[in-house]
Order: C-alpha cells, then sequence, then structure tokens
C-alpha cells in the first residue's frame, strides 16, 4: 500500500465519525429521500459524492490556493451555492402536495434533479474544497512519496464511506417518505419541512466563515 497503515487507520475512524455526525450533506440527502422517495435519496448520495471527488481533485493538485489569492471568489461561489438552496427550498414549500394521486411517489423529485442537485450544491460550497485541502494532508505522509496516489487511496475511502452512510440514509428516508406521502396532509408537511431544511443550509452556507 502506498500509504502509512497507521494513517490510514486513523483517517478511515475519523471520517465515519465525521459521517455518521449529521451535517448539511446528510440533512440535504435526507430532504431528497424524503420528498422523492428511495432512488432520489440514492441519487443524491451520487451527486454528493461525485462533487468530493471532484474536490479530492481539486486538493491534490493544489488549485483551492486560489480562494486564499483571491478571497471574492470564495464569497461569490459561496453566495450563488446558498441562495440555490434557498430556492429549491422556496419551491418546495411553495408546490408542497402538489403531485396528483396516483402519480409515482417519487415525482416529488426526479432522481436527475436530485443527482445534479446535490452535486451541484456540493461544488458551489467551497467550504467543502478548504475542508478538503485542510483534512487530507493530515493522514499523508511525504516521505513514503507519490502524494497524489495517497490523495486517491484517501479520497476514494471517503467517497466509498459517503455511499455508505449517506446512501442507507436516503434510501430509509425515502422509503419512510414513499408511505408518508400517500397520505396528502402529511405529504404537504413533509414539503414544507424539506424545504426549510434546503432554506436552513442555504442561510447556513451563507453565514458561516
Amino acid at each position: 500500500m502506498p500509504i502509512d497503515q497507521h494513517l490510514l487507520v486513523l483517517f478511515t475512524l475519523t471520517t465515519v465519525v465525521a459521517m455518521v455526525t449529521p451535517g448539511p450533506d446528510m440533512l440535504f440527502v435526507l430532504g431528497c429521500g424524503m420528498r422523492g422517495g428511495p432512488r432520489a435519496g440514492l441519487l443524491a448520495t451520487a451527486g454528493v459524492a461525485t462533487s468530493e471527488a471532484v474536490h479530492v481533485i481539486v486538493a491534490a493538485a493544489g488549485l483551492a490556493a486560489l480562494f486564499a489569492a483571491v478571497p471574492v471568489a470564495f464569497t461569490v461561489v459561496r453566495t450563488i451555492g446558498a441562495a440555490y438552496l434557498v430556492y429549491l427550498g422556496v419551491q418546495a414549500i411553495r408546490h408542497r402536495g402538489s403531485t396528483v394521486v396516483g402519480e409515482p411517489v417519487t415525482g416529488g423529485m426526479s432522481g436527475r434533479r436530485a443527482y445534479l442537485t446535490g452535486m451541484a450544491t456540493n461544488l458551489l460550497n467551497p467550504k467543502m474544497v478548504t475542508f478538503t485541502i485542510a483534512f487530507l494532508p493530515q493522514f499523508i505522509n511525504p516521505d513514503l512519496g507519490r502524494v497524489w496516489l495517497q490523495f486517491a487511496v484517501l479520497g476514494a475511502i471517503l467517497i466509498a464511506l459517503e455511499f455508505l452512510v449517506d446512501g442507507a440514509v436516503g434510501v430509509l428516508a425515502g422509503r419512510i417518505g414513499g408511505w408518508l406521502r400517500r397520505r396528502h396532509a402529511v405529504r404537504r408537511r413533509i414539503d414544507v419541512a424539506t424545504g426549510g431544511v434546503f432554506i436552513g443550509l442555504g442561510v447556513r452556507l451563507a453565514v458561516e466563515r
């Protein structure tokens, strides 16, 4: 293995703890699963994981230095991501319970939209790039050489754990949400709750420093 075994174990344990602690990604996947069903929850996870792969590549290439060199770039990207999340939340609340009787339970959010939204919102969160830049290097041993390969190994583990934890949350939320959505009054509450989660995430992204 082109990586320090002790650091690998430590990285895995630390990442598992971070993954099972509810955060923006998990709440986003939960909302997609509740509104769109198990497939939407799983594809939302895939979207988040895709963006994480991009973040790992960016971290390995050192391109996140752009945010340090041009601070306004950080603010602009963060604002766009926050505004998009708030927009999704407002739309979910405005169109709460709008699916018609007999429509498939996944009608609240298509799998394609869940994937693209998960990817876009995470890509537009420069804090994720900053986190990756700060987190992954702690578990890399430069003395072993092939630093890019060490980044790749750690990134693959990170993405796999993303699928395992958040994917399970999305599928479970989708199954529970599918049962609840058959009841119109509850379905409206689900949409309102999902919208509230998205708006809250957007506000959090906008105000965090």
